[in-house]
């Protein structure tokens, strides 16, 4: 499989996106995402390319979300940027 970059105007595009990607796994598997992934990460599920890239998506998912979270509760903290960090 051929690895995909895709680049998105905004984070909360970003976010809807994934979120369109895990509806699809969970509607494939009858499982919720938070669930399949409380399982893969226990090591009870197998490492097929489709739970991988489930994995993979509910992760990018939890950074974006906490991304969007910490934005809208703190409006006015600058974001740290990699010249910023000591």
């Amino acid at each position: 499989m051929r690895k995909q970059t895709i680049q998105h105007s905004s984070p909360l595009d970003a976010l809807i996106e994934v979120t369109k990607r895990l509806s699809l796994h969970e509607m494939q598997e009858n499982m919720a995402s938070e669930e399949f992934f409380h399982l893969y990460s226990q090591g009870r599920l197998s490492d097929d390319i489709d739970h991988v890239e489930w994995a993979n998506d509910y992760r990018h998912y939890l950074v974006l979300r906490q991304d969007l979270e910490d934005k809208l509760l703190n409006p006015c903290s600058p974001r740290l940027t990699p010249s910023h960090r000591a």
